[in-house]
């Protein structure tokens, strides 16, 4: 059974907005490598549509936009190459390496996870919630950054009940930012 991984920045606040958290090289290669380590990534539409706008015209042309430093090249590349899953009620249509995940959610991730692999990745606020209160959220991996936002989306706001975590791993950044891996005590 393929374990299904989650992955998130986080302020010290809880504020989950990327446009709060300023990236660096180094943690721009620990999200690759983690994102090279799943068999196929599974975004909620925001996230899918966020992440196509700004990771696949690398790819797709080989330059970079002038926001992108030539560090984080390597992170297009592996994103773009990742097998994607989609969940939404709204698109008909995906490209990017992705296709449309249709009809009961729980049944298609469970589908998923059943298949032989390294893993699934997901990422985003909505459908982590989703996932995480049908229990199919096998690892979760906090990436606290020393910064207070004072605004923006937090972390699994309204969870119905609480999910207990144990801690697997942590991994400390330059910056500052501390990665810290959980599983849930089952």
């Amino acid at each position: 059974m393929r374990p299904l991984r989650y992955s998130i920045n986080v302020t010290l606040d809880g504020c989950c907005d990327h446009l709060a958290i300023a990236p660096d090289e180094e943690l721009h290669r620990h999200a690759a490598a983690g994102i090279a380590q799943a068999d196929a990534l599974i975004f909620g539409r925001v996230i899918y549509q966020m992440m196509e706008e700004a990771w696949a015209p690398v790819a797709r042309t080989g330059l970079r936009p002038d926001w992108m430093p030539d560090w984080m090249e390597p992170f297009a590349k592996t994103i773009d190459a990742a097998k994607k899953y989609v969940v939404s009620g709204s698109l008909q249509q995906v490209d990017w390496n992705a296709e449309l995940l249709k009809g009961d959610l729980e049944q298609a991730i469970r589908q998923l996870k059943q298949q032989p692999g390294k893993g699934l990745f997901v990422g985003g606020l909505q459908l982590p919630l989703a996932l995480a209160e049908m229990g199919l959220i096998d690892e979760y991996e906090f990436i606290v950054h020393p910064w207070i936002a004072g605004h923006g989306p937090s972390l699994f706001a309204g969870l119905s009940k609480s999910i207990e975590l144990q801690l697997v791993g942590r991994k400390d950044f330059r910056s500052g930012a501390v990665a810290m891996r959980y599983a849930p005590r089952r």
